[in-house]
């Protein structure tokens, strides 16, 4: 059920809300499948998220049962593939999405290609959510619009900045009023660089050129210059 703090003035799903269903969702379903946070640490590895892209077709609204859906879908040379829906009542998916995961090897910090780990997973062949999750370019003429010390509230098991709390601060630097007229929404982004507790992050914008939509490129900067993350949000205000 999508419950009160899901929402926004639109009385229908945030961003940020989609991202953390998903990311339950996925959590739960690597458990189920014997990679899991706890199989993963007993040989020294863990997933990342390394680049997602959603696509929002309709907002769930506030009160409603929908069913949240996770499958592996193999891998791409470094990067594990996962696809993801949200369905209300009618079957028909209102999001859709694909991540592509890294894992590292906590020992050399270093990425490990996942075919081992694949092979013991369903590729389910066909079953295409979103088939495509973008590679960025860097922009140029970004303009500063917000600034982020990663605190308590911020970070994850892992001991960095979870990936929900990027995609909140992409909101953040966004109109309200443009995120809550959307009925539409895309985001891609690439997670480049962990951000650890109490470092500050700038976050960068600018519009981009599309007909019919609000669209904006993001990035987000560390303190010492290394590129955080890159996104791209396009906002439609009609279904």
């Amino acid at each position: 059920m999508v419950r009160f703090g899901a929402i926004d003035k639109s009385n229908t799903m945030t961003l940020d809300a989609v991202m953390n269903f998903f990311q339950e969702a996925a959590i739960s379903h690597a458990e189920n499948l014997g990679v899991g946070r706890e199989a993963m640490a007993r040989t020294n590895q863990v997933w990342l998220l390394s680049r997602m892209s959603v696509e929002v077709d309709r907002r769930p609204e506030f009160g409603e049962t929908v069913t949240v859906r996770t499958w592996p879908r193999g891998g791409e040379k470094l990067f594990a593939l996962r696809d993801y829906d949200i369905r209300g009542a009618d079957d028909v998916p209102a999001v859709r999405a694909r991540s592509c995961w890294i894992i590292i090897d906590m020992e050399k910090r270093r990425p490990m290609r996942p075919q081992s780990i694949m092979e013991t997973m369903p590729l389910n062949d066909g079953l295409d959510s979103l088939p495509s999750a973008a590679a960025l370019v860097q922009r140029p003429s970004l303009q500063q619009t917000l600034e982020r010390r990663a605190m308590y509230s911020d970070v994850d098991y892992n001991g960095h900045v979870n990936n929900v709390t990027y995609i909140r601060w992409i909101e953040d630097s966004v109109d309200p009023a443009l995120l809550a007229q959307a009925k539409r929404m895309r985001l891609d982004i690439n997670y480049m660089n962990e951000i650890l507790p109490n470092e500050v992050t700038v976050i960068r914008s600018a519009p981009i050129e599309e007909a019919g939509i609000h669209a904006f490129a993001f990035e987000g900067i560390k303190s010492e210059g290394q590129p955080a993350f890159r996104a791209e949000l396009r906002l439609q205000s009609h279904l």
